[in-house]
């Protein structure tokens, strides 16, 4: 007979359990003839010696924590890939709806689209004239834009009887639209007056001040035909320019001008008000436009000053160049491939004619041939164009 290990030895662990943690494991209750306030001792035998059953419940509990901790790692990402799928599935839902919007105005407009195509067509038929007469003056002003410009540059080999053309083209297409809508007296917006037209109608006010602008365009480009009419012996190329120059910047600020006292007339009016509330109102509107007038008026004046400066001042690029100077390049100049004619050598000993190498500093800073910066401004509207900006206000 062997004698029976005594618990001091460590053969038996015994382990107390709380009655409270006893009630949350499965299967506890009354049934298992406990009573409330006992505790439960689990017995715990190993068949080793002391030495290996501590060794055996220390691996145990360390089994454990291990366990514990890489479940707590593995819920955590598991955790994080959900919410990350979360965000993904909320952005795929943003996408989606976005998507689903916009297939619903798709669907709306190829509904809609008989009915649009039927009021549009109203609109034309009521306002062809006015259509007919905007895309007119539009196209006139490209075809006589870009013509100009040509002529400019053609120097002496353009054509006198086409820019006598294009003059009398210009003035008769004005005619023709003040002939036109004569009723409404058009041509009183070139001596900034009101025209005879319904000042409550704003449609007709902007339709007024757009066909005003084409005609101001068209006298300041009439004036620019005129300047290349003249003879070259009279004017020579590097004047032309700076008259140019000088049109453009004027007529600009003259169509700045020109749509005050329409848009002005416009909202002062307040027949569909009250009396002395319209009329405060419209007073209110009308100084607060007269201000950004002046403002804009304003911030082309220093451009204008710049313009005149340099009308009355005679501005020369380079320097005369000698006959060896110019045996020396070839007798021929670069840009216009024929002899020199009043040759000009630049800082960087470039020789190039006086009217040739003046255009080129129209829209550039550097010599043609090594990039070598010249001058440090470029003269603008010096070949002739006219800005396409429509000023409606």
């Amino acid at each position: 007979m062997q004698p029976k290990p005594s618990p001091q030895e460590g053969n038996e662990l015994s382990l107390n359990l709380q009655p409270e943690l006893l009630d949350g494991m499965p299967g506890a209750g009354t049934s298992n003839g406990l009573e409330t306030g006992e505790d439960v001792r689990v017995p715990m035998t190993s068949s080793s010696g002391p030495t290996g059953g501590r060794g055996a419940t220390s691996r145990r509990v360390r089994a454990a924590s291990h366990s514990h901790s890489h479940s707590h790692v593995h819920g955590h990402t598991r955790g994080n890939q959900e919410s990350d799928s979360g965000e993904t599935d909320l952005e795929s839902g943003e996408s989606s709806s976005s998507l689903s919007e916009l297939r619903y105005i798709l669907r709306w407009v190829k509904k809609s689209l008989p009915f649009i195509i039927i009021l549009c067509a109203k609109l034309v038929i009521q306002h062809a004239l006015g259509l007919a007469v905007a895309v007119g003056l539009f196209t006139t002003f490209m075809y006589v834009n870009k013509s100009i410009q040509t002529q400019v540059f053609l120097h002496d080999r353009r054509t006198k009887l086409h820019c006598a053309w294009l003059m009398l083209f210009l003035m008769s297409s004005s005619l023709l639209v003040f002939y036109t809508f004569y009723t409404q007296s058009l041509y009183r917006c070139l001596i900034i007056a009101n025209p005879t037209i319904d000042f409550q109608n704003f449609w007709e006010v902007l339709w007024s001040v757009g066909v005003s602008n084409f005609i101001v365009k068209f006298v300041f480009m009439g004036l620019k035909c005129l300047i290349l009419l003249v003879p070259s012996p009279l004017m020579a190329y590097r004047r032309r320019g700076q008259w140019y120059m000088l049109i453009e910047e004027v007529g600009q600020v003259y169509q700045v001008i020109a749509p005050v006292p329409l848009w002005f007339r416009y909202l002062v009016s307040y027949d569909e008000m009250d009396t002395s509330v319209g009329l405060t109102l419209g007073i209110l509107l009308a100084l607060i436009y007269l201000i950004m007038k002046l403002l804009g008026l304003y911030g082309q004046w220093g451009s204008l000053q710049k313009t005149f400066r340099s009308f009355f001042s005679y501005e020369l690029n380079g320097a005369p160049a000698s006959l060896a100077q110019c045996r020396d390049a070839g007798d021929i100049c670069p840009i216009c491939q024929a002899d020199f004619k009043q040759p000009r050598v630049l800082v960087c000993q470039h020789i190039f004619c006086e009217e040739c190498i003046a255009q080129w500093f129209n829209q550039e800073k550097t010599c043609p041939l090594c990039r070598t910066v010249i001058t440090d401004k470029v003269h603008k509207w010096k070949d002739g164009a006219t800005s396409a900006y429509l000023q409606i206000y």
